[in-house]
């Protein structure tokens, strides 16, 4: 008998059980087919352009899970379907590398380009910048006043402990750690620039240091001019005469805020403002202020200079004198000045 009339002959539960399997095996290759399409479908959806027309910036809460992060980044118009987000973080097994913060979605990011940018971390870095020659108290006031910051600074940081300068921030980023980092920053700075300091400074401490730097940096605020006002001062201290700064003064009084007015004669001539460095022969007791890099710089490697005096030249500068004859030139031409610009004034 014949191959062909073998399968003729065949009973009719063989072959069905044939057709059955050729059956199974066509409906297996389209259903694979079927689920290849719809995976690659749901790819080119993934990294298909977003819907944003503008940058946006969005903020992960801390604990959110996938569903609730895919929900929030559909609500907010940052990606087109909330499902195909999901259903590709799960297939990556990425679902719990999705970290909190605040993020910058560029415009037409697609759904992965926004995993990825959640994946990494680089959430959106805000400046905070505190300028030289605030006291403590200010720079407390002003991180109090920065809303991306939490929390409150229960331990005020002492005078002068700080490095005043730009920093950058993360929403949510406490103010005590601010703080924090604001001393680490000074004493790294002290650390790096100590070593280097120039030989025989009249003073022995990184405390006296900072002491000095903070006169400095209330008397100038032109950088070009910190290292002769530094000289100036050295000079000074070296000959066992009197800083004679006005800031100083104003320090004792109002503890470094804006007096609104001049020095008078009586603040001037008291000797019981332990400030006040028209009476004592030394640096006074504390910092004045928060000095900046520069100042803290000049003071440690002063510009060589003769010079004993200075005073204001009307420009926002000063004018340096070796000899008081030469100074109370310079003083009677500032008084002139400002005689002038009140006159105009009025």
């Amino acid at each position: 008998m014949s191959e062909v009339e073998a399968r003729k002959s065949a009973p009719l539960w063989m072959k069905l059980l044939i057709w059955g399997g050729i059956a199974l095996v066509v409906l297996a290759l389209l259903a694979a087919g079927g689920v290849y399409a719809g995976y690659r479908w749901m790819q080119d959806e993934f990294a298909a352009p977003g819907p944003t027309a503008e940058a946006t910036v969005t903020t992960l809460p801390r604990g959110a899970g996938l569903i609730r992060i895919a929900t929030q980044l559909e609500n907010e118009g940052l990606i087109s379907d909330a499902r195909i987000f999901r259903f590709a973080i799960t297939l990556d097994e990425g679902d719990r590398s999705l970290r909190a913060g605040e993020y910058e979605i560029p415009a037409g990011a697609s759904m992965a380009q926004i995993y990825e940018l959640l994946r990494s971390g680089q959430t959106v870095q805000h400046p905070i910048t505190l300028a030289e020659g605030l006291t403590s108290a200010m720079i407390v006031r002003s991180l109090a006043e920065e809303a991306v910051l939490t929390g409150e600074i229960t331990d005020p940081p002492a005078e002068g402990d700080l490095l005043p300068e730009t920093y950058l921030v993360t929403r949510g980023t406490s103010r005590h750690e601010i703080v924090d980092r604001m001393r680490r920053a000074q004493d790294d700075l002290l650390d790096a620039l100590w070593d280097q300091r120039a030989e025989n400074l009249p003073f022995e401490t990184r405390e006296q240091a900072i002491i000095l730097a903070s006169i400095v940096e209330k008397e100038t605020g032109i950088g070009g001019e910190r290292g002769e006002v530094a000289g100036v001062f050295v000079n000074r201290l070296r000959r066992g005469m009197r800083l004679e700064s006005d800031p100083t003064i104003i320090y004792g009084i109002s503890q470094g805020e804006p007096l609104g007015r001049g020095l008078r004669r009586s603040e001037i001539d008291n000797p019981n403002n332990a400030w006040n460095t028209y009476q004592i022969p030394a640096l006074p007791p504390t910092p004045i202020a928060n000095p900046g890099r520069e100042a803290i710089a000049a003071v440690l490697n002063p510009t060589e200079t003769s010079a004993l005096f200075f005073v204001a030249d009307g420009t926002g500068g000063h004018v340096f004198a070796d000899t008081y004859a030469e100074h109370q030139q310079n003083v009677r031409r500032w008084r002139q000045i400002e005689r002038q610009r009140r006159q105009a004034g009025n």
